[in-house]
């Protein structure tokens, strides 16, 4: 049979999970009765993918299409899971990209192309959602040119197919269609993937060598080795030698062999040069480590994965409340499943941290906090630090990661945001009208002045901003930025919140609680209106003098609480702070809770 192993790559939310649906379906993958036919994103298969409304982690499903199986590979487009889009691009020989036909090329965008184009692979360009009333595809299509000749490598890389889609509708034309109600299929995507995305090239003369881009598990067959087999063939029983990173060699049995069709894992007694496989047995496989047969094994170039930008401080849960609403509490619990995720998370990193604790290190705050909220639904109950921006020496100088950044907002919000990045030390290089009437303001600034940012700009442009950074290099380290955030409220006592202790506290300030929220003395309750940090009893009650009186709490007024997401509340911590993340609840605290010795270290 035919092969073809090809990726789909794109900017967040610009249609790619919506287009492999729609070739799934099309190609009678599933039968009209099966669940996942009338389901939407169905390759967003994990939780945290469902409610983001973002792919996380890299898949690989199959389909058959005129006698030809087309390996497909959907890829996360967010640059914080750039490790999963590295490790996977492996596996193809071409590449879809999905540009939305109002947004156009995206910083995501540029990222996962420049990614393509250095593995050489084929692009073909599908110009998404242009049925929307703000679309622009003439000018969409000039820009992806602009980018093109920007990240091309080689002059063949400029000469590339455009393909025209409504992906939700299952729509795809070769030239821009007169009128989006024509009739019309998927189609063109299938025969442009058989046209111009290569065959793999196939050695099968050769012993069978793989590189192992991907690790899964379940509870049947344990470990799977996922890869592109380079050369050769491989069979169930047979024995092969796993080269690990240090060089070090180490035989195994190769249990079973499966392929990829539709969502499922099909077993096979046999694979060959070019196909996908996932190999059980193989106990001690790891992410770009090499897999082959014979006695003269040479490893594969491994997969070059680009360094982290940040890093945190994770330990076991010290407040007050500690143990209470964990299942996995200890510091060795927790090392257990940071190991089980450094095996298949290719982007995070761990080293231990001179009190005990565990220094992890990822792509940027969204792949950190994914991580934390897997854990928290897991069971697992642990204290974070804030995220730190990770520096390197470089020629003698220390130097910072600077990145892109975009943000597109509306024109009236445009001065808050030019103001909020100069006070973070950005530099504005650019400003583009969109089409559908906001600005899209373009920077090159800091991770360390991005920390934070996010809920800033929310806050300041009523929650309407739009914002997406890319690493660009690493440069000198600049001046100390200033303090960001204003001071917090803190609980003076432990206790739960009452509605008159919170509504003198909220005098003050924004509220993180409602009433019933039980609290301890340290835990951080609400955001000052002043710099500095304010000691609250929000426990207090007002005292009864009569019976008049007793019912005066029920006329209080609350301002509903600023409730923090996750990342929200990684933004928002200070050097002295700790974020408590149970299966319950996040809570933020001061890392010394007791007021006294508090202001004593401050002044020492």
């Amino acid at each position: 049979m035919n092969l073809r192993n090809v990726a789909i790559i794109a900017h967040v939310d610009h249609g790619k999970t919506t287009l492999v649906d729609g070739l799934l379906k099309q190609s009678k993958t599933f039968r009209e009765n099966e669940a996942a036919f009338t389901q939407e994103l169905i390759m967003d298969s994990n939780d945290q993918e469902k409610e983001r409304g973002i792919t996380i982690l890299a898949k690989n499903t199959a389909v058959n299409y005129k006698d030809t199986k087309i390996n497909i590979i959907d890829t996360p487009g967010h640059a914080d899971f750039g490790g999963e889009v590295e490790r996977t691009l492996n596996m193809a020989d071409g590449a879809i990209l999905v540009i939305d036909a109002q947004e156009g090329p995206m910083p995501q965008t540029k990222f996962v192309l420049k990614k393509a184009l250095e593995l050489n692979l084929k692009i073909i360009v599908v110009i998404n959602k242009i049925d929307k009333d703000n679309a622009r595809v003439d000018e969409v299509i000039e820009r992806t040119h602009d980018l093109f000749l920007d990240l091309a490598t080689d002059t063949d890389q400029l000469d590339f197919p455009i393909l025209y889609a409504v992906s939700r509708e299952g729509k795809a034309w070769r030239e821009m269609p007169g009128s989006f109600r024509e009739t019309a299929d998927l189609d063109p995507v299938f025969d442009a993937i058989l046209e111009y995305v290569p065959a793999p090239e196939i050695d099968t003369g050769k012993s069978f060598l793989m590189l192992v881009s991907a690790l899964d598990s379940d509870t049947y067959q344990g470990k799977y080795a996922i890869g592109k087999i380079k050369q050769g063939g491989i069979s169930p029983g047979d024995t092969i030698t796993l080269i690990k990173k240090d060089g070090g060699k180490e035989q195994s049995r190769v249990d079973k062999v499966y392929l990829s069709q539709g969502l499922k894992r099909v077993e096979s007694q046999k694979a060959e040069a070019g196909d996908i496989v996932s190999l059980t047995g193989i106990k001690n496989a790891g992410i770009g480590e090499t897999i082959g047969i014979g006695d003269d094994l040479i490893a594969l170039p491994t997969i070059n994965i680009e360094e982290p930008t940040l890093k945190m401080s994770v330990s076991a849960n010290t407040s007050p409340f500690a143990g209470r609403e964990g299942d996995f509490v200890t510091s060795r619990q927790i090392l257990a499943r940071i190991e089980k995720e450094l095996e298949t998370n290719v982007s995070l990193k761990m080293e231990m941290g001179a009190a005990g604790d565990f220094i992890l290190s990822g792509r940027g705050e969204l792949h950190l906090s994914v991580f934390l909220e897997t854990l928290r639904r897991e069971g697992y109950e642990l204290q974070v630090g804030k995220p730190q921006v990770i520096t390197k020496m470089v020629e003698g100088k220390e130097c910072e990661p600077l990145e892109e950044l975009t943000v597109d907002v509306a024109p009236e919000y445009a001065g808050v945001v030019i103001s909020e990045l100069g006070k973070r030390k950005a530099n504005q290089v650019g400003q583009e009208d969109n089409s559908d009437g906001t600005i899209r303001l373009i920077f090159e600034v800091t991770t360390r002045g991005i920390l934070g940012l996010r809920s800033q700009l929310t806050n300041l442009t009523r929650g309407t901003a739009i914002m997406n950074s890319m690493f660009m290099k690493f440069q000198p380290k600049g001046v100390a930025l200033p303090r960001l955030r204003r001071g917090v409220l803190i609980a003076s006592e432990s206790g739960k919140s009452i509605a008159y202790g919170l509504n003198n506290a909220q005098e003050r300030g924004t509220l993180f609680i409602p009433p019933q929220t039980a609290v301890y003395k340290g835990m951080i309750v609400g955001l000052h209106s002043r710099d500095n940090d304010l000691d609250v009893n929000v426990t207090k009650e007002k005292k009864l003098s009569n019976m008049r009186s007793s019912g005066a709490d029920d006329a209080l007024v609350l301002t509903p609480p600023t409730v923090l997401t996750l990342e929200q509340s990684l933004d928002f911590l200070e050097d002295d702070e700790f974020l408590e993340i149970t299966p319950k609840g996040i809570r933020l605290r001061k890392k010394i809770l007791d007021a006294t010795q508090r202001a004593r270290a401050a002044r020492s």
